[in-house]
């Protein structure tokens, strides 16, 4: 497959027309369709279900859309990196986070490298840990902010010196919200969001104990804002780490016993990094030993 080809199909497949992703790759229709016919030859599969006005992917066609971005994306990021000038330092900086009290010490991180490299600049992309690691391996991010407990045998890392801190978010008018801190007990009996990781959520289950067999779950998710909507119409509790954000009609109320997460900074072992992303590796080596 020729990364040409790939970004023909993905024109298509977004434009479910030929006739105007002709267009905008300026080619003529027929030469389009040969290619397509040919990739699906090629492959040994249909891609496409074909009418008079439109096209529509297969089951097929949804897997290599997939896995052409992939393929295109990280294309593009080697030839970006493989252009950069040498003499002062340029290039874009792939980077994952979850949301973390720890983002705020990434970003502190981020424009204090930027103001010393300016040329260099950067992509974030947020997720959760496994999300990240995903990505990490397949080489579409340099590095990635993970929240423990997570597997870090197959990467380099750094320890942030931040603490996450675990509590819940309740509506203001809940009794919970009037607490200085709730316990497995006060939970026990409650309506529970609770994070999708099943490493996080084994952990949060070793903290309520003999109370883990009674929870009441409604529902788990990853992305918070979601989530903490879902609490304020439903009345249920969200289990989550302490944020820097504001949801009006909620409040955070932490747990005790006291539950925290460390954070920590991976990237790939043996990589072969650009050289912005080989200096900013680096960076955050002396950055956070306090050597900066």
């Amino acid at each position: 497959m020729e990364i040409r080809v790939l970004k023909y199909f993905l024109m298509v497949a977004r434009e479910e027309n030929i006739t105007k992703a002709a267009s905008l790759l300026h080619l003529t229709q027929p030469t389009l369709s040969r290619q397509l016919m040919q990739l699906e030859e090629e492959l040994g599969v249909t891609l496409f279900h074909r009418s008079k006005h439109r096209i529509i992917l297969t089951e097929e066609g949804m897997l290599l859309r997939r896995r052409a971005e992939e393929i295109v994306s990280l294309a593009d990021k080697t030839r970006e990196e493989l252009r950069l000038e040498r003499e002062q330092l340029s290039g874009t900086i792939s980077i994952g986070s979850g949301e973390l009290q720890s983002s705020r010490y990434l970003t502190r991180l981020l424009t204090s490298f930027q103001e010393a490299n300016p040329l260099v600049d950067f992509t974030i992309y947020s997720g959760n840990s496994d999300n990240i690691k995903e990505r990490i391996e397949r080489g579409v991010l340099d590095a990635g902010l993970l929240q423990e407990p997570v597997d870090i045998a197959r990467y380099s890392f750094i320890r942030t010196p931040v603490r996450e801190q675990w509590g819940v978010l309740v509506r203001e008018d809940s009794e919970l919200a009037a607490k200085e801190n709730v316990g497995p007990a006060d939970l026990a009996a409650v309506p529970l969001i609770i994070p999708e990781r099943e490493t996080v959520r084994n952990e949060l289950l070793n903290w309520f104990g003999p109370y883990a067999e009674t929870l009441r779950i409604t529902a788990a998710g990853n992305l918070l804002y979601n989530l903490a909507c879902l609490a304020r119409d439903s009345g249920s509790c969200v289990l989550t780490l302490k944020l820097d954000c504001i949801y009006s009609g909620l409040r955070f109320v932490p747990l005790a016993p006291v539950l925290g997460s460390g954070t920590v900074l991976v990237w790939k072992k043996a990589q072969v990094f650009s050289p912005a992303a080989a200096a900013w590796i680096d960076y955050c080596k002396k950055y956070i030993s306090g050597i900066i």
